[in-house]
Order: structure tokens, then C-alpha cells, then sequence
């Protein structure tokens, strides 16, 4: 797929998270970009970028820790690998992810977003924990694109190399 030549380009590394509490439910922010009201709103993955000398296992913990509070039982191997480019601000994001299965405590646990960066608390406007069944049904537009249609791969521990999406 081509990139769009339309902003200048940044690039990163970044781990997405799935988090199941024990009910099965997965959690997804409700999600806007404050600077490109033109893009809708969407149902995100929580995670974030990879910072210097951290290993996947550390961005893991360190962004479910900021994003929710919640304290994982296990976070699982990088067996989803895949490389977006979307708006962000005033630039063009290549995000090379890394999609890792977290465990949680309990069903629906509260979440904790105190820790939020001030980006992340303007863009997202809520949270859900949705049922799985209802996740993999939606049509309503998530980050990644193709989550309800490969979910079921990471749940079911078989990799996914997913190829490239221009999500925006």
C-alpha cells in the first residue's frame, strides 16, 4: 500500500494492548482527535509508544499502568505484529505495533485514569468494557482497523502479521 505524501512523517514503535478482564470483556476507549475533528470518533486499543531502552514486556506495564491503573496477572507474547500510519496533530505517524493479550482481576474492574497524559485525557471521552462477542460483531470503526476480524487469531494464540493499514 502507498503512503500519502500529505504531512511530514514520524515514526515509532508501539505496543497496543487487548485487555480481558475475567468475564471476557475486552476495554476500549472511546476516542477523537482533538486537532482533526474530520476523522469521527472510534473505539480504541489502549498503549502507546515504545520509550528508549524499554522492551516490549516494559511499555506494556508502564501504559496500562498511566492509561487504566489496573495491574495486569499476565501480559502475553508479541504475537500480533503490525505497521499503521494515521494523522496525528500536524504530522503523518508510521507506528510499527506490537499487539499483546493482557489479563486482568475481576469482570469490568474500575479504571483508574489519573495517570492519563493531558493528550490522552483530551482525546479520550470514555471507556468500555465490551462483551467479546459483541466486539467481534461490531461494525462501529476501531483502532486497528481489522481488530473484531483478528482478535480471534491473538485470543486463540496464533500469530497475526497483519500487512500495512493507512488508517487516516
Amino acid at each position: 500500500m502507498e503512503l500519502p505524501d500529505d504531512l511530514p512523517v514520524e515514526r515509532r514503535d508501539a505496543v497496543r494492548l487487548v485487555v480481558v478482564d475475567e468475564g471476557g470483556h475486552v476495554l476500549l476507549f472511546r476516542t477523537r482527535s482533538v486537532t482533526r475533528p474530520e476523522l469521527g470518533l472510534w473505539w480504541e486499543l489502549p498503549g502507546g509508544g515504545v520509550d528508549p531502552g524499554e522492551s516490549y514486556l516494559d511499555t506494556a506495564h508502564r501504559e496500562l499502568r498511566e492509561e487504566t491503573g489496573l495491574v495486569p496477572l499476565r501480559v502475553g507474547p508479541p504475537t500480533w505484529r503490525r505497521t499503521a500510519t494515521f494523522l496525528v496533530r500536524e504530522n503523518r505517524r508510521i507506528q510499527d505495533e506490537v499487539v499483546v493479550l493482557v489479563d486482568v482481576a475481576g469482570v469490568e474492574p474500575a479504571v483508574d485514569v489519573s495517570a492519563q497524559l493531558d493528550y490522552e485525557r483530551a482525546s479520550y471521552l470514555g471507556l468500555r468494557w465490551w462483551p467479546r462477542d459483541e466486539l467481534l460483531a461490531t461494525t462501529q470503526r476501531c483502532y486497528p482497523g481489522r481488530l473484531p476480524e483478528l482478535l480471534p487469531a491473538l485470543l486463540a494464540g496464533e500469530p497475526v502479521d497483519e500487512p500495512f493499514e493507512v488508517w487516516s
